[in-house]
Order: C-alpha cells, then structure tokens, then sequence
C-alpha cells in the first residue's frame, strides 16, 4: 500500500479500504480511500490515522488483509 495524496476527495468518499478483525478483541476498522486503496493520510483524524496504522501492521495476525470496497455497490 502507499502513502499519498490521491488528489481527489470525490473519488475517495465512493471507496473505503476494510481491515477485518480475525479476533474479537479488535473492531473491524475501514478507511475512505481510492479505487485502489491508497488512503490519504493527511484527510484522516489523528485517531482513524492511529487505527488505520495499526490495523496494517498487524495484519496476519490480528486481522485480515484489506479490502477495497465499492460502496456504490453496497446500496
């Protein structure tokens, strides 16, 4: 995954990456993100940033590998 600056706050509100709980400690954690699944760092509170570099470093472990979802296909 990278770190950048999508450039287009449009496109980022129709994708969120998802991160899976594989255990019931930890909540299921999803970020806006591009049809690629480029999170834009900067756009994030300082917490979903916490969480969302948390989620990645472990998973494998606590959980699942992320998915990019459509959420115009959710509806």
């Amino acid at each position: 995954m990278m770190f950048q600056d999508s450039g287009n706050q449009d496109e980022l509100s129709h994708y969120e990456l998802w991160y899976s709980s594989k255990c019931r400690q930890e909540p299921d954690l999803h970020f806006p993100c591009d049809d690629h699944g480029v999170v834009d760092l900067d756009s994030l509170s300082e917490k979903d940033k916490a969480d969302y570099l948390f989620a990645r470093a472990l998973v494998g472990r606590d959980y699942a590998p992320p998915t990019v979802v459509d959420l115009d296909k959710l509806h």
